[in-house]
C-alpha cells in the first residue's frame, strides 16, 4: 500500500461527490414544483398553490447546498421561503413579515455579491435609481398609508440587490432584474392598479425565474473561483 493510499480521506472530499448525486433530482423536483404551482394558479386551484409554493425555495436551497454553493446563497433562498410562507396569508401583518423575511434575504445576497470586488456598472445603477424613483412617485398615493414607508425602504434594498447582482454575471443580473419586476407587480396589485390577466401567474413566474437565475449565477461564480481539485 502506498503512502498516498494509506492517507486518511478528508470527510469533505468523500461526502461532496456523494451529496452531488442529489443535485439533479433536487433541481428537477424544483422545476416540477414550479410547473405545478403555475398550473394551479392558471386553473384557479388555490389548494395546489398552497401546497406547491412552500416547496419551491427549500428544493432550490437544497440544490444550491449539494452543489457546494455559498452559505449566504442558501440563507437567502431560505429567507425567501419564509417570505413565501408569510405571503400565503392575506393580511397586512403577514405582508410586512413576508417583506421583512425577503429583506433579510436581500441582505444575504448583497453580502454575497460584496465578496466580489468587481465594480458594478454605474450606468445600470443610475438606470435602476431612476426607475425606482419614478415608480415610487407614481404609486405612492395609491399605497395604503401604513405600507408606504416599508414598501419604499424594501424597494430601495431590492434595487440595490438587483444592481449589485450584475457582478456575478448575466444570469445573476437577469435574476435581480426579474426579482425587481416581480415585486413591482405585487406593489401594483396592492395599489389596485390595472393588472395583466392572471396576475398571480406573472408574479410567481418572474419570482421563480429570478431566484433560479440568482442561484445559478452565484453557483457559477463560486465554481469559477474554486481552486482546481477542491
Amino acid at each position: 500500500m502506498s503512502a498516498t493510499a494509506s492517507r486518511p480521506t478528508r470527510p469533505g472530499r468523500a461526502t461532496a461527490p456523494r451529496a452531488g448525486r442529489f443535485a439533479r433530482p433536487l433541481l428537477i423536483a424544483f422545476l416540477l414544483a414550479a410547473a405545478v404551482d403555475l398550473a394551479g394558479l392558471l386553473a384557479g386551484l388555490d389548494t395546489v398553490h398552497l401546497v406547491a409554493k412552500p416547496l419551491l425555495m427549500p428544493l432550490l436551497a437544497g440544490y444550491a447546498a449539494v452543489r457546494g454553493g455559498p452559505r449566504l446563497l442558501v440563507a437567502a433562498l431560505l429567507f425567501g421561503w419564509g417570505g413565501d410562507v408569510f405571503l400565503l396569508a392575506d393580511n397586512d401583518l403577514a405582508f410586512l413579515l413576508g417583506m421583512g423575511s425577503f429583506a433579510v434575504g436581500h441582505v444575504c445576497y448583497l453580502t454575497l455579491f460584496g465578496r466580489d470586488r468587481a465594480p458594478a456598472a454605474l450606468a445600470t445603477g443610475v438606470a435602476y435609481v431612476l426607475v425606482l424613483a419614478v415608480f415610487l412617485v407614481l404609486i405612492w398615493s395609491d399605497l395604503p398609508a401604513e405600507l408606504g414607508v416599508p414598501v419604499a425602504g424594501y424597494s430601495l434594498l431590492l434595487t440595490a440587490m438587483a444592481w449589485r447582482a450584475g457582478v456575478l454575471g448575466r444570469y445573476a443580473a437577469a435574476g435581480g432584474a426579474l426579482f425587481l419586476l416581480s415585486d413591482a407587480l405585487i406593489a401594483t396589485g396592492i395599489a389596485e392598479w390595472p393588472r395583466l390577466p392572471a396576475p398571480d401567474v406573472w408574479v410567481m413566474l418572474t419570482y421563480i425565474a429570478a431566484q433560479l437565475l440568482l442561484a445559478l449565477g452565484a453557483l457559477g461564480a463560486a465554481r469559477a473561483v474554486r481552486p482546481q481539485g477542491a
